[in-house]
């Protein structure tokens, strides 16, 4: 492992920008410390830390770093996009068009998919075994609900990956144009919302902000964000002045019992605070560019990248094994944020971590891309690839996002949830998602080796 890192590192391109991968390693390690910080758990179930102490939920504003990630996926997205169609001159043609459509999707979504299978047949089969045995309850119970929420982050980086070409095409024509006609589209629903009253329609918002953050990564591929400072300060302002005199709630992430989040389904305001950590992480990219000059820092990244999305999919479950580990032993579980249950929390963490990397060590091969057969052909042909690959991911897509809003609680009882007001069981999600990626896989096959920048 350190001599590949060593390798990988020592041939990184002069023209690879390194922030881009530092900005993914550490956006979504902040996702990772802060469900552990926020996870409250007593004997009596599980709680959130920022309801119980709301003088912390301005800490949401710098630790809520989604958008970030959505940012960066945006920049690689067009990069890898345009290499392609570099590679491939002929894409001028609808059915090359199409073979280059689904080649982007494979190569995009392996590394994601993949591990995400592993870790939704692993639970899967344990929910099983769990509830054949009678168990599922208590703090076991409200694991199997709960695992697989961040799932949903999967979903709509799914959609993001999937709706990248024509998007991609908008920029080029209207660039910041393009970025304001989704941000008009979040305030109109915000509006039809909030002063109309209108059902369901704020559900459009997941779409419309986070393919607006995702197309400020486009910008940036292009050095169209110029000013960043000016950036950063308009969305603080704006998130700032819409919690302040509107109806949106001060925490940037969801809270229990909320009429209103800003999360699920995201709203306008949080769209502006994605402005202002848009802004913000750019004024230090100078910094930070010098820093990741020196070669042990880079190989750091390096070998965090290589396991984020194994250690993004584990890590609640190493959390949950951690605090069942303590009620076993009969460690008691203090009042959450007394000053008990703060001493507990470095330890706590420490043993996430490590339980964590146990977890990254067991299934970490499964994030590495398998690369296809050069000169295979796709097995739908060039004519049906595009079409494969799109159902494929909306096959995902849906897949994902239903078990993540389902869990593997109740497996044997038929528990569901409502996706787009259609009831969606667990198993039914699982068959979804893993039918989805092997269409993607199908219909991707034929361009072999694409070279592409790992997502």
């Amino acid at each position: 492992m350190g001599s590949s890192v060593r390798e990988l590192a020592g041939a990184t391109p002069a023209t690879r920008d390194r922030y881009v991968d530092l900005l993914r390693v550490a956006s979504l390690g902040a996702v990772v410390l802060g469900h552990w910080l926020m996870a409250a758990v007593t004997p009596d179930g599980v709680g959130n830390l920022l309801a119980v102490v709301p003088e912390l939920q301005p800490l949401t504003w710098l630790l809520q770093v989604m958008p970030v990630f959505f940012f960066v996926g945006g920049f690689s997205h067009a990069l890898s996009y345009r290499s392609l169609l570099r590679k491939r001159p002929e894409a001028a043609s609808e059915v090359s068009t199409g073979s280059v459509y689904s080649a982007f999707l494979r190569a995009r979504l392996q590394r994601l998919l993949r591990p995400t299978m592993v870790f939704v047949l692993v639970w899967g089969a344990a929910a099983l075994l769990v509830q054949l045995l009678g168990g599922g309850g208590g703090l076991t119970g409200v694991t199997l609900r709960m695992v697989t929420q961040p799932l949903w982050f999967i979903g709509i980086y799914l959609a993001m990956v999937a709706f990248t070409p024509p998007l991609l095409k908008l920029h080029e024509r209207h660039g910041w144009g393009a970025f304001a006609g989704l941000a008009g589209a979040a305030l109109a629903v915000d509006l039809l919302r909030f002063a109309a009253g209108v059902p369901y329609v704020e559900f459009l918002n997941f779409a419309f902000v986070w393919l607006a953050v995702h197309q400020l990564g486009f910008l940036r591929a292009d050095g169209g964000i110029r000013r960043p400072a000016l950036l950063a300060g308009a969305g603080l302002a704006t998130a700032g002045a819409l919690v302040a005199f509107g109806p949106y709630p001060l925490s940037m992430v969801g809270m229990p019992g909320e009429k209103v989040s800003n999360m699920a389904p995201p709203t306008l305001a949080l769209l502006c605070h994605g402005l202002w950590l848009v802004g913000a992480v750019e004024l230090l990219r100078a910094p930070a560019a010098r820093l990741l000059e020196r070669p042990r820092v880079w190989r750091t990244v390096v070998a965090a990248n290589g396991v984020a999305m194994t250690a993004f999919l584990w890590h609640l479950t190493a959390m949950f094994g951690v605090y069942g580990a303590l009620l076993a032993l009969d460690v008691e579980l203090p009042e959450p944020a007394s000053a008990a249950w703060w001493a507990q929390v470095p330890p706590r963490l420490a043993l996430a971590a490590v339980l964590t990397a146990g977890l990254v060590a067991a299934f970490r091969a499964v994030e590495r891309p398998v690369p296809a057969p050069p000169g295979a052909a796709g097995a739908a042909g060039a004519t049906g690839a595009g079409p494969l690959a799109a159902l494929g991911a909306t096959l995902c897509l849906l897949g994902v996002l239903g078990l993540s809003m389902v869990g593997f609680g109740g497996l044997l009882d038929g528990r569901t949830a409502l996706l787009i007001a259609i009831p969606v069981s667990a198993p039914a999600a699982v068959a979804m998602t893993l039918g989805g990626w092997l269409l993607v896989e199908r219909a991707g096959r034929g361009p072999g080796r694409d070279g592409l920048q790992r997502p």
